[in-house]
């Protein structure tokens, strides 16, 4: 009996937008999110796509049912700055078992490379359960900046992203073991965390 080479995954992504989940304009958050995965992971993924409103307590309830779902890492798109309806912070850390500071940390740190504004943003990172969620930008590319980091022309990393780090984070909390494409994110783990290379 042959083992799966790379263990499969469930990831739920979630963009959170009042226009767009009424159909007002086209969501670009998920196919923004299921693209960039699906390029950085060797793993197979099923994903848990869902659109919904700016409303706390339907994206708390989202947050959860994903987690419940068996989801490893769930990711949000959209509701992270200081407009009246951007509550996705509030709803994120509402369901944390454990606060991961460092995340939000790094994006604004990224972000601040191409916007001053980068400063309003709000995102955050928790733990719930054994799944890590993150609150990503709303823009397709800040997402993918935030995710892959900056690359100077050559190609060599400047400032991390912070996908860098997930798949540790994920094995620390008994997920499975994300596999990233080291061309377009490079994950970082200690020797003692890597896993022999299958044939």
């Amino acid at each position: 009996m042959s083992e799966a080479v790379h263990d499969a995954v469930k990831i739920g992504i979630v963009s959170i937008s009042d226009r767009a989940s009424t159909g007002v304009y086209e969501d670009k958050g998920l196919p923004a999110l299921q693209d960039w995965l699906t390029r950085a992971l060797h793993n197979p993924i099923t994903f848990e796509p869902r659109l919904i409103p700016d409303e706390q307590a339907g994206i708390s309830a989202t947050l959860i049912e994903l987690v419940d779902a068996g989801c490893s890492l769930v990711l949000t798109t959209g509701g992270t700055g200081p407009a009246l309806r951007d509550v996705t912070p509030e709803a994120t850390l509402a369901v944390a078992h454990k606060e991961m500071p460092g995340f939000g940390e790094q994006m604004r740190q990224i972000s601040l490379k191409f916007v001053p504004t980068a400063i309003l943003s709000r995102q955050v990172a928790v733990i719930r359960d054994q799944s890590l969620i993150i609150n990503l930008p709303g823009q397709p590319k800040a997402i993918a900046e935030t995710l892959e980091g900056l690359k100077d022309a050559n190609g060599q990393q400047i400032v991390p992203g912070i996908f860098a780090a997930v798949p540790y984070c994920v094995d620390l909390i008994d997920g499975p073991y994300l596999e990233t494409r080291d061309e377009v994110c490079k994950a970082f783990r200690p020797k003692n965390a890597v896993r022999p290379k299958t044939a």
